[in-house]
């Protein structure tokens, strides 16, 4: 097992069919869970897409106050896979941290924070794990009563970035895979607001390669429930 995991140390990335996992010596078979997860992801993308459409095309209603500032400490799940990643299954992680918004106008407000972001995927007993500190700068159009959709930047800071596998030992069941420092995603999504808690979905587009070689780039859904209150 020491052997096997020296020679495949380097070899996360595959050039040729850009597969974090293409060299690892498993096992080529694709189980319905893979294309079970595969029409998950597909069906909240269309989702949230298309919510964030439909509602952006409704009469704005004032929900913000022109000047006001206010924190949201919240906490949530990722659904997270990586692209290029062929026959792998998303990596269930936690997103935590905050966000303050700033009201640019009394229907537009501009919100930025720091969240702590578990990402990756898993493939045939193996997990990437990748961890990230994201800094998402976003536009909140309040489209209805309590309803804003969402659209930013969001650049984020890897802080981990390890392999783990079942059955290894404690000392070698983890190590280094080669991931960039700085990532780059486009957030898009919607919130909904009752009293001072915000139920929060987004989708965080990957523009940047997680590897530095190799094509994958991140995929996540996150799904979020914060409490904001005014400063």
């Amino acid at each position: 097992m020491t052997k096997r995991l020296k020679k495949n140390k380097y070899s996360f990335v595959n050039k040729r069919n850009h597969g974090i996992f293409a060299n690892m010596n498993i096992r080529e078979q694709k189980s319905p869970l893979n294309i079970k997860s595969l029409k998950l992801i597909y069906i909240m993308k269309k989702f949230i897409l298309m919510a964030a459409v439909m509602l952006s095309s409704m009469t704005a209603f004032a929900q913000t106050k022109q000047g006001s500032l206010t924190v949201q400490p919240k906490l949530g799940l990722n659904i997270a896979t990586l692209t290029k990643a062929e026959g792998s299954d998303p990596r269930f992680g936690l997103a935590a941290g905050a966000e303050f918004e700033y009201g640019a106008t009394d229907m537009v407000g501009i919100s930025f924070g720091a969240l702590y972001s578990m990402q990756g995927c898993k493939n045939e007993g193996l997990t990437a794990k990748l961890d990230y500190i994201n800094i998402p700068i976003l536009a909140n159009v309040y489209v209805a009563p309590g309803f804003a959709v969402k659209l930013g930047i969001q650049p984020g800071f890897n802080v981990s970035s390890k392999i783990s596998g079942d059955g290894w030992s404690a000392n070698s069941s983890m190590f280094d895979a080669d991931a960039k420092t700085v990532d780059f995603s486009i957030p898009i999504g919607m919130s909904y607001q009752f009293d001072n808690f915000v139920v929060d979905a987004r989708y965080n587009w990957g523009l940047t390669k997680v590897w530095k070689d190799g094509d994958a780039k991140n995929s996540v859904f996150q799904f979020t429930v914060g409490y904001k209150f005014a400063l």
